[in-house]
């Protein structure tokens, strides 16, 4: 290795370590276990996730970007089409992302220096932290975004440890494709950055190979760039509009810290904080301690949902595994084995009582009866949240039943009225709930002006008839000559799908003329 690639800092002690042993047999039982709980739990009793039955849309309709999303979200959805689009099929892409995540941890762990005991706590860690099971449950671009960072993280520590710049490429192919996966990655790029200018590896900045890693990842971003340039950065419009509305709970910091702790669970901080403060205190991890910092400081004052910070956490827990690992080895080899076991045993039964909760292990009725008796009912992310369950559960009821109400009355005008009656959505759930199951009801394609479905608008033809999904009763008393009221209701499912269908004769308005003046982002 040239000397280019070892200058100072990295000419230390962890630089000349050879790597302990990977634990291939450790690793392999975990990532089983965690595909196997996953298999077990999330097709059991509830069905699509609203925004699942989005992602369908956006599959079928693919692209350079999306008003609300990055791209790949649409490729992960395309594949499950592939297997048949069923909810099966939809849910063992996360299941997949949240195993490789697994193994990624327990290579971290390695990378800082850990042996077998570091990499099998770092794994357990993370296939039973509550906030990483309950995002690997759903087809959502939150599932994959740990692989990219933690892919960063791995590439990082690798560099800390050896001083081969180089590598600094391979983190810009897997930021790259993590911009395509979530916008989010900004805010995590921008952290490592911070904490490198604050350390001795700003000298990184005097090499060319972090340059071509920005040049890197800057070209495999730059196709959703140009789409957001020549869409007129509709995200920017849908973030700010989510602002200006109010649509999300606004947590204080101490707020956020503690939904934080909730979410990953009380007996896994200390794990975390020990991993953090190591990083902060050595020399040589000092970035990636810093870049924690840094980000988790960033989503307190951006008032982020609390989930963004989920994808950094498994770097300190691994980090954490570490530290308790070279803590226990100080002990006698009896006492030693003990507190090891007494450890494992901590973090297993301090988490354990949360899989229900983080998992579709439970049916509703028993989920609730099971959060009032522990304790541990998670507070609502938005504002105008009415719903029994917590919303990622509430959003999974409802939609077969919604599209066989909407079918019965379609199904039962005359032939030459269904030919002018067309279906518009209010949402994107309601929309994508049509496409998917309407056809084997014999439906026509649902139309609506929310989110990205606005661009895939006007319907071809200008409808007499609508049935019309959560439209208020001054709406369609304005824009309907007559219309028909049908009750919908779903006891679990989200409050504002808990509204009448109404088949909407005489429309007064010319959908096509109408299309391109309104759009609704939110």
């Amino acid at each position: 290795m040239s000397a280019t690639n070892m200058d100072p800092p990295y000419r230390e002690a962890h630089s000349t370590e050879p790597l302990p042993r990977l634990a291939v047999g450790v690793l392999v039982t975990l990532c089983a276990a965690k595909l196997l709980l996953h298999l077990f739990t999330s097709v059991r009793h509830y069905g699509y996730f609203r925004d699942e039955l989005y992602y369908l849309d956006m599959a079928r309709h693919l692209d350079w970007g999306y008003v609300d999303a990055a791209p790949l979200i649409a490729v992960y959805a395309k594949m499950a089409l592939w297997m048949g689009g069923s909810l099966a099929a939809l849910r063992i892409l996360p299941a997949l992302a949240g195993t490789a995540l697994v193994a990624l941890t327990m290579l971290i762990a390695r990378e800082l220096g850990g042996g077998r005991y570091a990499q099998f706590l770092a794994g357990l860690c993370i296939l039973l932290c509550p906030a990483v099971l309950e995002v690997d449950s759903l087809l959502t671009m939150n599932a994959f975004e740990p692989l990219f960072w933690m892919g960063c993280i791995w590439v990082i520590a690798r560099i800390l440890r050896t001083g081969d710049s180089r590598l600094w490429l391979w983190l810009g192919v897997l930021a790259g494709l993590g911009l395509e996966n979530k916008h989010s990655t900004l805010s995590f790029g921008f952290a490592v950055t911070v904490a490198l200018l604050l350390t001795e590896h700003r000298r990184e900045f005097a090499r060319r190979w972090i340059w071509i890693a920005g040049a890197i990842a800057l070209a495999l971003f730059l196709p959703n760039i140009i789409w957001q340039i020549r869409h007129h950065f509709p995200t920017i419009e849908d973030l700010a509009n989510v602002r200006r509305e109010g649509k999300n709970v606004v947590l204080g910091p101490l707020a956020f810290v503690k939904e934080q702790i909730f979410d990953i669970r009380p007996v896994l901080v200390p794990v975390g904080l020990l991993g953090l403060f190591w990083f902060l205190r050595d020399r040589c991890w000092r970035v990636l301690g810093l870049t924690f910092a840094v980000f988790f400081v960033l989503m307190e004052v951006a008032h982020a949902k609390n989930y963004y910070v989920f994808p950094i956490y498994p770097m300190v827990l691994a980090g954490g595994a570490v530290v308790l690992e070279r803590w226990l080895e100080n002990r006698a080899a009896g006492m030693r084995t003990t507190m090891r076991a007494g450890v494992v045993a901590i973090v297993v039964l301090g988490t354990l009582p949360a899989v229900p909760v983080a998992t579709w292990f439970l049916p509703p009725e028993r989920l609730l009866a099971y959060e009032n008796a522990i304790g541990m009912k998670p507070a609502k992310a938005e504002v105008h949240h009415e719903s029994l369950l917590p919303q990622p559960v509430a959003d999974q009821f409802g939609w077969p039943e919604m599209v066989r109400e909407v079918a019965a009355i379609y199904n039962s005008l005359p032939p030459e009225e269904r030919a002018d009656t067309g279906i518009w959505a209010g949402n994107y759930g309601e929309a994508g709930a049509i496409n998917e199951f309407g056809p084997q009801y014999g439906l026509p394609r649902a139309y609506s002006r929310h989110q990205n479905h606005w661009y895939w608008g006007p319907p071809p033809q200008v409808y007499k008839n609508l049935i019309v999904i959560e439209w208020s009763l001054d709406d369609v008393r304005d824009n309907c000559t007559s219309f028909q009221a049908f009750d919908h209701y779903q006891r679990f499912g989200m409050g504002e799908e808990n509204t009448q269908i109404y088949l909407c004769r005489g429309v007064l308005f010319d959908i096509q003329k109408i299309w391109w003046h309104s759009h609704h982002w939110n």
